[in-house]
This record gives structure tokens, sequence and C-alpha cells, in this order.
């Protein structure tokens, strides 16, 4: 599991991945580019406080941790749904950006040993243990957020001019 700061910090990534493939998706506009945004910070961390009894004054948890909540298919199917109904009602572009955020949370989680329910067992990458290694994962995640960006409003110019520079 990564840690709640990298959960964080790739959910702005995945709010910028998802604020791309809505401006390109729906020819949306600034508030729909924000709404997936704001989806994308909101659903890196929903995969753990959906966990939660939150209608409890304990606070426990009512689903075991990295069961229902994290299972790929499920954050796979919000992701396809909401991808088909881009510029059809005002509200899609935040479940958009939710599934985004979902689907890097789980993406984060995957490296560690406990790993991630993807389609019916647990799949672990077995890299590291929690809390270790946020750099790559934060690193990771912004990367890809920079190339998607770059490359859908940008056409990849900015990574044209990084490689140039690089071949200098």
């Amino acid at each position: 599991m990564a840690s709640s700061k990298a959960h964080h910090a790739t959910g702005w990534a995945a709010g910028i991945i998802a604020a791309a493939l809505v401006s390109k998706a729906a020819s949306a506009g600034y508030l729909s580019c924000a709404l997936a945004v704001l989806g994308g910070v909101v659903g890196a961390t929903a995969p753990d406080w959906l966990e939660v009894a939150w209608w409890t004054r304990k606070r426990k948890l009512w689903i075991t941790h990295r069961t229902l909540t994290h299972w790929g298919i499920g954050w796979a199917a919000l992701f396809a749904l909401s991808w088909h109904f881009l510029g059809q009602h005002p509200a899609v572009p935040f479940a958009f950006g939710f599934a985004c955020g979902g689907i890097m949370h789980l993406l984060a989680d995957w490296p560690n040993p406990l790993g991630v329910p993807w389609i019916a067992g647990r799949h672990s990458l077995k890299l590291w243990t929690s809390g270790h290694c946020d750099l790559f994962i934060v690193g990771g995640a912004w990367m890809a957020a920079l190339y998607v960006a770059d490359g859908i409003w940008f056409h990849h110019e900015y990574g044209r001019m990084l490689l140039h520079a690089l071949r200098a």
C-alpha cells in the first residue's frame, strides 16, 4: 500500500490525466475539466475511505481491507461506463475522474505484497512493502500525467523539445 500522501499526490496526476481525456473526448469546457481533476483527487483515496463505516460512531471498517473497494473490475467498469456517457450529463466528468483516481490507487497498491484483486484473486508485484518507494509511485504517476497532457493538449511538442535538449 502506498502512503496516504502518495495516494493524494497520485490523485492529482490522475485528475490531470482525466481532464486531458475529458477535454479530448467531449470537447468539454473548463468546468468539465475541473470536475475531472476533482474526481481524480477524490477517487485516488476512495478505495480506502469507502471501507470505513461512516454511519457508526467507531468508524471501523465495514468490509475487509483490499477486497470489494479495491476490485479492479469495478473500477474498470466505472471508467468504461463514465467514458461512454461523457458529454451526456454534467456530472459524468467527475465520475470519470473518480474512476481514474481509483485505478491510480490500485496501481499504487499493486507493488505491495498484499496485492490488489484485479479480477478474481489478489495479485501482487511483490516489489516493496507499504510506504516504501513512494517516490517511484508518485514520480511514475506524474510522468504518465505529463505524457498524456502533453500528447492531448500540446501534441507532444514539449516531449519533442525535451528529447531534442537531451540529444544536444
